[in-house]
Formats: C-alpha cells, sequence, structure tokens
C-alpha cells in the first residue's frame, strides 16, 4: 500500500520535462525492473536553480521523480552528493520493500549528474 504522500506525488507530479542546455541531463535505469529516470538540473552560482524529470515506470518510481525534483532545488554539489535513499523515502511518506528500487534510481541518477557536472 502506498503512502498519501506518494500517491500526490503520483497523481499530481511536479517538475515534469527537460531542460535545454546548460542544464546536465541524465538517464538512469533499473535493469531488474525496466524502470528509466532522465532527470536534468540546471546550476547557476553553484546551486541546482531548476530541476525536472522524465520517468517510464512504476507508481513509486513517478513519485519518487517528482519528490527528487522538489529536493534537489537550492542544494549545492555537496549537498547532493549527502544525497541517500532514506532521504527519498521520508518525502514519499515511506516506501514498501517492492518499491525501495525507487529510491535507489534516484540516488544512481544523482551521482551520474554529479560525475557529468564534474567533468
Amino acid at each position: 500500500m502506498y503512502s498519501d504522500l506518494l500517491l500526490e506525488h503520483f497523481r499530481n507530479p511536479r517538475n515534469v520535462g527537460e531542460l535545454a542546455a546548460p542544464a546536465l541531463t541524465v538517464e538512469a535505469g533499473n535493469p531488474a525492473c525496466g524502470d528509466i529516470l532522465r532527470l536534468s538540473v540546471r546550476f547557476e552560482d553553484g546551486r541546482a536553480e531548476e530541476a525536472r524529470y522524465k520517468v517510464r515506470g512504476c507508481t513509486a518510481s513517478i513519485a519518487a521523480g517528482s519528490a527528487l525534483t522538489e529536493w534537489i532545488w537550492g542544494k549545492t554539489a555537496d549537498e547532493l552528493a549527502a544525497f541517500d535513499t532514506s532521504i527519498m523515502e521520508r518525502a514519499l511518506g515511506g516506501l514498501e520493500a517492492e518499491s525501495k528500487h525507487a529510491a535507489v534510481l534516484c540516488a544512481d541518477a544523482l551521482k551520474l549528474l554529479l560525475k557529468r557536472r564534474s567533468r
């Protein structure tokens, strides 16, 4: 059973879409379930100023993408690097065991984003 907060993000997703360059865009996938998260973030003065996402996946992954973009805004690269899956679980009001892959997908996307940003 999904939390009310997770269902709110699923039914009314925030920040859906993509950002044009100079925003950074990465794509993370979960080969076990097939979910894919495409994350775009625009940085300004060392902070994430805008974030958008697209997800092909389950209810939890769609909701997690929405919650992730809200969490990202205003964060520095160091703050983004400190992300762990418990942040996403709290942002969604909890995740059942079979849905925890959604939080891992978000963590993987952030790692790719930070790797790309450091190039």
